[in-house]
């Protein structure tokens, strides 16, 4: 039986990747067609090449997405979301739609916990 709450249970570490801000923002990128390495970069934007080459190979290795070597010159690379990658987009849709859907309520929420943290130590 899996049990994410479980420190020594695998699907800690999945949720851990799956959760990470940029394999969510890469999963979001590859939702509607295949992209290559360069543009993947740039349809996220702020990710570091570095960063990204990381990433790519994590999901990877879970299965998430695919690489293909494209028989161009230069040689390009292109990745897509598997079947299981696929299944799991809908669920990174959810969350980042309430995201945005929640975002100004979240932003008031921070206000006022920074005005209540003020409060406390005294900052007028």
């Amino acid at each position: 039986m899996w049990n994410a709450l479980d420190p020594n249970c695998p699907t800690r570490s999945l949720l851990d990747r799956i959760g990470d801000k940029w394999s969510v923002l890469i999963l979001v990128a590859l939702e509607r067609s295949p992209l290559r390495f360069g543009e993947l970069g740039r349809a996220i934007g702020g990710v570091t090449p570095k960063v990204l080459t990381a990433k790519l190979r994590a999901l990877e290795q879970d299965g998430l997405i695919s690489r293909q070597v494209l028989d161009t010159s230069p040689v390009n690379v292109e990745y897509k979301l598997t079947e299981l990658g696929q299944s799991l987009v809908s669920v990174v849709f959810l969350m980042k739609g309430w995201a945005e859907k929640n975002m100004p309520a979240v932003l008031s929420a921070r206000e006022a916990f920074e005005q209540r943290m003020k409060k406390r130590i005294g900052v007028a």
